[in-house]
């Protein structure tokens, strides 16, 4: 690049300016109250990990780890891995500060994730995840807490487009008798499949299912279902995550066909889906991981989350809601008498400690075009401080969106006039 280009974004991968910043504070604000309304407690994670965490984790398989991740060698020869996730981030963290062994939690996360994919709406490079773990317990009673607790997160957020579906792997047993039917059902049509999915199919048939392809869809229309290969106790588990949601009042579609692009995942599984955004059905996507925590050299854990993107949830918020306001100040604060600033800067503070929120103008200039700063700066109230008003230790306040008048009073009296304007103007 030559020197004076103009420096870009690293493609797919977005600045989020302060005209959208209002509603993403507004959804993470909601996302923090309702998974504190269910005792789960945030977690931060470094962005950064040892690759091999990935690698035992979501499976050497997998899209993620083949084609998606970010991966480099530090300067000590390390392998590491800016984070395509971070449930094993999670765990690994609770296996490391001692939090899993004989005890229970419940965690919440919400950051930057990184995958190296074909950028499209809703489907980015760098992109922001929130999601939740519960660690300890091994019923269904907690998959169905998860599941709740998201339906409440769409419901908190007035999102109505989003439908569940479910589904259970079963148990290791389970799964290697469906897996050895389904390669050997598939291993007859193997040139209708596509190339990832013939790779797979020796090593790694479950995730065929996931396939988006449309010739390999096809054939797996006449593929085995993993439900008969459950056994009894399996079938009445599963049953029993479905009576409570219907306790709950949450609608769901059983979809055999549904596993997850992770090879962590044991039993339960579950997409909320939406025909809202196009090719990007999925919101929220999660279930049960009974055997990462010991895979990841912990005790024997049973586990259960979701993660949610977060692109997708705003762009599903903005459908369903009018834009809201940008964040901007009650108060505006005009300096035009020589040395003003030194009142300015006494008078905002003391604004500012009464809780409100104040720009003051900077860059000097006439009283006239501080005011239209002041009009377009979308403030309740003008400030103004002028020769008149310096010399005789007054300030003027001018409402800006009501029809009272410029008022005149004494210093000290600035804070409770503001905020009589302002009270009002709410009314």
């Amino acid at each position: 690049m030559a020197f004076g280009d103009n420096v870009r974004a690293v493609r797919g991968m977005n600045d989020l300016l302060p005209s959208q910043t209002a509603r993403w504070q507004r959804v993470e604000t909601v996302l923090r109250e309702v998974a504190g309304r269910y005792g789960y407690q945030e977690i931060r994670t470094p962005v950064i990990e040892r690759s091999d965490l990935f690698y035992r984790s979501i499976g050497e398989q997998t899209d993620i780890v083949e084609k998606e991740m970010y991966t480099f060698t530090d300067n000590n020869g390390d392998s590491l891995t800016l984070r395509p996730e971070a449930t094993a981030s999670c765990v690994r963290a609770g296996n490391e500060h001692g939090l899993l062994h004989n005890q229970t939690q419940r965690f919440w996360y919400t950051g930057p994730m990184f995958r190296h994919e074909r950028p499209q709406k809703g489907r980015y490079r760098q992109f922001h995840q929130f999601g939740v773990e519960a660690l300890g317990w091994p019923g269904p009673d907690i998959d169905a807490e998860i599941i709740i607790l998201g339906e409440r997160l769409w419901r908190t957020l007035g999102i109505s487009s989003v439908n569940l579906e479910i589904n259970t792997l079963g148990s290791a047993s389970a799964r290697a008798g469906f897996r050895d039917a389904l390669r050997d059902y598939l291993a007859a049509h193997v040139d209708a499949l596509d190339g990832d999915s013939q790779r797979r199919l020796q090593r790694n048939p479950l995730r065929i299912l996931d396939s988006k392809d449309e010739g390999t869809q096809a054939v797996l229309v006449g593929a085995p279902d993993l439900m008969s290969f459950l056994n009894d106790t399996e079938l009445a588990e599963f049953s029993r995550l479905q009576g409570l949601l219907t306790a709950a009042k949450i609608n769901f579609k059983v979809n055999s066909r549904l596993v997850r692009g992770l090879d962590y995942y044991t039993g339960v599984v579950f997409e909320w889906v939406t025909d809202q955004l196009g090719a990007q059905s999925a919101v929220c996507a999660g279930g049960r991981y009974d055997t990462l925590v010991e895979q990841l050299g912990g005790t024997p854990t049973p586990a259960a989350g979701f993660a949610c993107g977060l692109e997708r949830l705003i762009d599903l918020v903005a459908l369903s809601e009018v834009d809201l306001p940008s964040a901007r100040a009650e108060v505006f604060l005009v300096l035009v008498a020589a040395g003003a600033e030194e009142f300015g800067v006494s008078y905002g503070e003391q604004l500012r400690d009464a809780g409100l929120d104040v720009l003051s103008n900077c860059g000097q200039g006439s009283l006239k075009k501080q005011m239209r700063r002041a009009d377009a700066s979308g403030a309740e109230v003008a400030v103004i401080v002028g020769d008149d008003e310096r010399s005789q230790g007054t300030v003027s306040i001018k409402p800006l969106r009501s029809q009272g008048p410029q008022l005149s009073v004494p210093a000290h009296a600035l804070v409770e006039e503001v905020q009589k304007i302002l009270a009002n103007d709410s009314h």
